[in-house]
């Protein structure tokens, strides 16, 4: 039956296939967007490790934030992985987008990732 969290997985598991053809060895940026906040890992697939993550549910960030669903938040949280994965030492990494859209919040993440030096 067709409904859409079915709908749902089929594009994330659509997604992660093509990002596996294309990794070569880079770690997975993934993102999870609730109503509320917005999350996001670095992932070794190799490994089954998560190397960095960040979210606007993190103190420091929601003293900033007025809230956490929004493409202010998803900037932040973007502008805190890329440091996060610099400090990890990771430089490249390929976006793993899910089920979602590549517009809004989504977005917002990944162009704040790129201009904060993580490349993808």
């Amino acid at each position: 039956m067709l409904n859409s969290k079915n709908l749902f997985a089929r594009r994330a598991r659509r997604t992660r296939y093509q990002l596996r053809k294309r990794a070569k060895g880079r770690p997975r940026l993934s993102v999870f967007r609730s109503g509320l906040h917005i999350y996001v890992q670095i992932i070794d697939d190799g490994g089954g490790k998560t190397l960095a993550a960040a979210s606007s549910v993190e103190k420091d960030l929601r003293k900033k934030l007025k809230t956490g669903g929004n493409v202010e938040a998803a900037a932040e949280v973007g502008k805190l992985i890329a440091e996060r994965a610099k400090k990890a030492g990771i430089s490249e990494v390929v976006f793993d987008r899910g089920g979602y859209a590549f517009h809004g919040r989504v977005k917002a993440l990944a162009d704040a990732a790129r201009e904060s030096g993580l490349n993808f």
